[in-house]
């Protein structure tokens, strides 16, 4: 009955700015728009909406605090996208590591939203 998760959306003070972050940073497109929301596919098909937000400062976003916390990003090569966004001066939180197998590394998109690169080892089943 229920097929899975078509889009997940973001709330941002401006949503054409940072529907462009993922377009420039991440090789996301735009492929809908409406009413100053944003529509970005990635390669694989998923989904962000960008909403405008309804201003007023949001809760600082960190790693265990409640809500939805990171967009993880499936790289084609975990070594080239990282240097790739080295290049783009992205602010990330840490050094790449590995965890259980799986390389990962942490940053923050434009409008400070956590995202992370990750090649796991082996694919969850």
């Amino acid at each position: 009955m229920f097929q899975g998760i078509e889009h997940t959306a973001i709330a941002s003070p401006d949503p054409e700015k940072l529907a462009h972050w993922y377009v420039d940073h991440l090789g996301f497109h735009i492929n809908f728009t409406y009413a100053g929301n944003f529509f970005v596919k990635a390669a694989n098909g998923s989904m962000l909406e960008i909403i405008p937000s309804d201003g007023g400062d949001r809760p600082v976003n960190e790693m265990k605090t409640a809500g939805i916390r990171h967009l993880a990003i499936i790289p084609d090569d975990f070594d080239a996208a990282y240097a790739q966004l080295q290049g783009q001066k992205v602010n990330f939180l840490g050094e790449p590591f590995t965890n259980q197998g799986n390389r990962l590394v942490f940053f923050t998109d434009c409008d400070g939203n956590i995202c992370h690169l990750i090649h796991r080892e082996k694919p969850l089943p």
